[in-house]
């Protein structure tokens, strides 16, 4: 019989959930539309409402602050928007200001045109150059302009944590709005919106054990509002048009819910995380951890192992039944060097072996076992086949 397969991909999705594929399945044999006014629609109007509750208490946030989307990348779009209002009156900034190694869907600008859409370096573990957005910051302000400033709560490649309250300090200074996408953090770590001073943040369901389909906008009581992405209804009071995904919505709560209750785990993760490396080090002795001097997340290890291409390793591990991913970015057979990687100055032929294994509080120590044994054995097989010690 084959052997099981083994997921240690949970940035790019973790596994739904027991408790949350039992929830779906029953919503998905009840209807109602969450917008009538008969039984069956207050029944699904109340689903979503105890999701919205749920999702503010993941991230501390008072639940009228919370704004349903179909995932992470339509919320960081919908507030990286030039046009807001504060108090109901309009709020117009000039400029987007993103860290180097932000997801594509902030890196991109949102809805800000692409030459007012500004990077701002990071380290060599990848956290935020606050000296560097200080000054630009202050050379807008002092150029009579506004901006946003988009700095995630913690990295999907290499889970560097980045000071995100500084960043919200340092915005707050120069007239600034601040976003941070959270999207790999919640529940994973502890996070509080009031707390790191931010003015909206973002999240998405299936990051935390959710379904696909689902995400979330949380907004501050700093008296700002974000203009819709989406237009047409009333749904989501006006802020965001379409009828509500009750299902997915739903599942979100009840995820955010048993993710919170999960913050406590996250030592263990952690001491598993750290056998990974270890294990790593023991089988490649030159392999390079990435953001290993910086917080982190405790589920996340990104690494390299100098001479061992991304996709050839990917695909002896996918052979043997584990699934990673890469730290690059594959197109048309090309293989080009993760954008996180390069900003952190990682040399290019390192960054193109960019490997990442992220795990969960279900990853047993049997788990990290089996990666441990596989990784030595492709490593041994990698020197055996080029002839010369690829680690």
């Amino acid at each position: 019989m084959a052997e099981e397969r083994l997921y240690m991909d949970w940035n790019a999705g973790a596994p739904a959930r027991p408790s949350v594929r039992a929830l779906v399945a029953d919503l998905l044999t009840r209807t109602g539309n969450p917008s009538s006014v008969h039984a069956e629609g207050r029944a699904a109007r109340a689903a979503v409402e105890a999701a919205r509750r749920e999702i503010a208490a993941l991230v501390g946030a008072e639940a009228k602050g919370v704004t349903f989307t179909s995932g992470g990348t339509e919320a960081s779009v919908t507030v990286l928007a030039p046009d807001w209002t504060l108090f109901g009156r309009p709020h117009r900034f000039d400029r987007l200001l993103v860290s180097a190694v932000e997801h594509p869907s902030v890196a991109r600008g949102g809805r800000f045109p692409a030459d007012r859409v500004e990077t701002v370096p990071v380290d060599g573990d990848g956290v935020v150059d606050l000296g560097a957005l200080d000054r630009r910051l202050g050379e807008i302000a002092a150029a009579g302009e506004r901006a946003i400033v988009s700095v995630m709560l913690a990295n999907n490649e290499t889970g560097a944590v980045q000071p995100v309250a500084e960043v919200a300090r340092v915005g707050r200074a120069h007239g600034a709005l601040v976003h941070a996408d959270a999207v790999q953090a919640a529940g994973r770590m502890a996070v509080d919106l009031a707390g790191l001073g931010v003015d909206v943040l973002t999240l998405s369901a299936h990051k935390i054990g959710g379904i696909q389909g689902a995400g979330a906008i949380v907004r501050g009581a700093h008296g700002f509002a974000f203009p819709p992405l989406l237009t047409g209804g009333g749904q989501e009071g006006f802020a965001r048009a379409g009828t509500e995904s009750v299902a997915a919505i739903a599942a979100f709560g009840l995820a955010a819910r048993e993710a919170l209750a999960e913050i406590a785990e996250m030592p263990a993760v952690a001491a598993r995380r750290d056998r990974i490396e270890a294990a790593i080090r023991a089988a490649a002795p030159s392999a390079a951890i990435f953001a290993a001097g910086a917080a982190r997340l405790p589920n996340t290890t990104a690494f390299a192992i100098p001479g061992l291409p991304a996709e050839t390793a990917l695909i002896a591990f996918d052979l043997a039944g584990i699934a990673l991913s890469a730290g690059s970015a594959c197109s048309s057979g090309k293989v080009r060097p993760s954008g996180v990687l390069t900003a952190m100055g990682v040399p290019e032929a390192l960054a193109k072996g960019g490997l990442r294994v992220s795990i969960g509080p279900t990853t047993d120590d049997a788990d990290v076992d089996r990666f441990a044994a596989t990784f030595a054995r492709i490593n041994a097989d990698m020197t055996k086949r080029h002839g010369t010690k690829v680690a």
